[in-house]
């Protein structure tokens, strides 16, 4: 074989092997930047979906939609209004525990509306919140679950003194974070 031949057989295959190189280094670099934007909300998705390329699309697609809402800080007045609220549902707590679960529900999602975030639909909180919230989502998902077995009159008194602790954690981040977006470098 002449040197042409060769060289015209080699350069080709090293360049299908540097492009197949770069191809992997980007989408590994890109699936890194979604576990550590989403944390745990990373996996629950990808097994949630039927692939993990299905999966990624739909976190990328979460992103989108979260860049498209206007999250806005708290003025000072409506963070104190909210620490106010929040130290009444506590102490209701000790003579209502239902009412006060359901009224930490209500007030997380009046926290949620006012910063910005869509509270129409319960799944599409978690899937808005997951962007910028991944930490605290699972507090969120475990104090709903109670909430709703308060309202049919089935959550134990430990499980609603719980959802009260879960309820606060999403509560605190929400009312402490300003709206200041935190965006994983890409």
């Amino acid at each position: 074989m002449s040197t042409g031949t060769l060289l015209a057989i080699i350069i080709p295959v090293v360049v299908v092997v540097a492009l197949l190189a770069v191809g992997t280094t980007l989408l590994v670099s890109r699936r890194r930047r979604l576990r550590e934007r989403f944390g745990p909300e990373y996996e629950r998705t990808v097994e949630a979906a039927d692939s993990r390329r299905a999966g990624e699309q739909e976190l990328r697609a979460r992103e989108k939609r979260h860049d498209s809402l206007d999250i806005k800080p708290l003025p000072s007045s409506s963070r104190e209004r909210y620490s106010r609220d929040w130290a009444g549902v506590q102490e209701e707590f000790v003579d209502r525990p239902e009412e006060a679960v359901h009224d930490a529900d209500q007030l997380v999602t009046s926290l949620m509306h006012e910063r910005g975030y869509p509270t129409e639909d319960f799944e599409q909180q978690l899937r808005d919140l997951s962007v910028e919230h991944n930490r605290t989502l699972e507090h969120y998902r475990a104090a709903h679950e109670v909430e709703t077995l308060g309202i049919q009159h089935k959550a134990t008194t430990e499980q609603l003194r719980g959802a009260m602790v879960h309820y606060r954690a999403l509560f605190d981040e929400l009312l402490s974070d300003g709206g200041q977006a935190r965006h994983a470098p890409a």
